[in-house]
């Protein structure tokens, strides 16, 4: 079972190197709209139309992705000077309620974000006419990260996390 567990999280952590890309080609998406929209505005006396949209649309991107990445390299805010205080069992029991609120949160990412996609298929983005489900695609997608990295460190399961992608600095995480 282990064997078979460990492919699957395989599977997942390629899907999250390739988000992790993705996250990178966004990210350059934002600077690059941003700046030929500050330089159209001030040199030429001109806008683009819909970069307002798409950076927007990109920035909302990138706020849900860098949720997935918080949780999968325990980037969020937690206060341990309260917690340290108590006997280690109840901080073992502490930890688990907070990995499984994690998951929670994460599986409400996945079906609220869901239903909110799917009741935007018919909707258009006024700018670019792009259909209105692609603001809210990115929801389903960082819930399901959630879910996946809130799993594996509940049952405490670090060997099976991916390994950090060839960009990042020393190739060590977090």
């Amino acid at each position: 079972m282990d064997r078979l567990l460990k492919r699957v999280c395989s599977f997942f952590n390629f899907l999250y190197h390739v988000f992790l890309l993705f996250s990178c080609l966004v990210l350059l998406g934002i600077v690059l709209i941003v700046s030929v929209q500050v330089v159209a505005r001030q040199a030429l006396g001109t806008s683009i139309r819909w970069s307002q949209e798409v950076a927007l649309l990109l920035m909302v991107w990138m706020a849900f992705i860098t949720c997935a990445v918080g949780v999968e390299r325990d980037l969020h805010i937690s206060i341990e000077m309260f917690l340290a205080r108590f006997p280690k069992p109840f901080q073992r029991w502490m930890e688990k309620i907070n990995w499984l609120l994690v998951i929670l949160t994460g599986l409400l990412f996945l079906y609220y974000g869901s239903i909110q996609t799917m009741s935007t298929t018919s909707s258009t983005l006024p700018a670019t006419g792009w259909p209105k489900c692609t603001m809210y695609v990115i929801i389903p997608v960082s819930g399901f990260f959630i879910v996946y990295f809130g799993i594996l460190k509940l049952f405490r399961r670090e060997e099976w996390m991916p390994e950090p992608v060839f960009f990042e600095k020393g190739g060590e995480k977090g």
